[in-house]
């Protein structure tokens, strides 16, 4: 009986990769990026130092106001108090005078010499000259006038000065005490735009080293 040597071969069962599916229309495609991104460094440190040298920066603007101020307020009261009417001794002169201008008799003179002067045409008690408590100058222009007699009036108007002095030049004015407000208030403003300026400046400085000080503890 012939036999057949070579059984059939069993069922092989074999698997194919399945393709990858097409990319639909209007579809997109994501790749992983080769390139990393770049690091953007440290985030900067608030608040800026700016505003420090914006604060000193101010401090000199008040500075330079109050010199200014101050400067203003003195060379504004030296051309009021001045003479504005001048004259030669053996001279008289007619002059407007009120008595809310505080009005006085100065003298120019390079050496000691006797002065006299005379207000007025002596009808009128009210209208005296006398002798000032403290002496004055006042340098204008390179002349050196020094208070002489203040002048009193009743009441504002014209009246006549007459002085007396070999060599002497004299000029009709204004007592420093007339114009003391100009003054005072200069050397306020002096002392008070810098002071001003200067305490801003420190408090910001330290407000923001004390807050630039607290972020780079956090950032670390």
């Amino acid at each position: 009986m012939y036999e057949n040597q070579n059984p059939a071969p069993a069922d092989v069962t074999m698997r194919v990769p399945r393709p990858a599916p097409a990319t639909p229309p209007g579809a997109t495609l994501r790749m992983p990026n080769p390139f990393p991104t770049p690091y953007g460094g440290p985030r900067p440190i608030r608040p800026r130092l700016l505003w420090v040298f914006l604060s000193w920066a101010l401090f000199l603007v008040l500075l330079v106001a109050g010199v200014g101020g101050f400067a203003g307020g003195l060379f504004s009261t030296i051309g009021d108090i001045a003479p504005t009417t001048t004259f030669s001794g053996g001279q008289s002169v007619n002059v407007a005078l009120d008595p809310a201008d505080k009005p006085a008799i100065y003298a120019a003179v390079d050496q000691p010499t006797d002065v006299s002067c005379r207000l007025g045409d002596g009808t009128d008690p009210r209208v005296r000259l006398t002798r000032p408590a403290a002496s004055q100058t006042v340098a204008l222009n390179g002349t050196t006038w020094e208070l002489l007699f203040e002048a009193g009036v009743p009441q504002a108007g014209t009246y006549q000065v007459a002085c007396e002095g070999d060599g002497v030049r004299f000029g009709v004015g204004k007592q420093l005490t007339g114009d003391i407000g100009k003054l005072m208030g200069g050397a306020l403003a002096l002392l008070a735009l810098p002071t001003v300026g200067f305490l801003a400046a420190v408090i910001v400085t330290i407000v923001v080293l004390v807050r630039r000080s607290g972020a780079r503890r956090r950032m670390a």
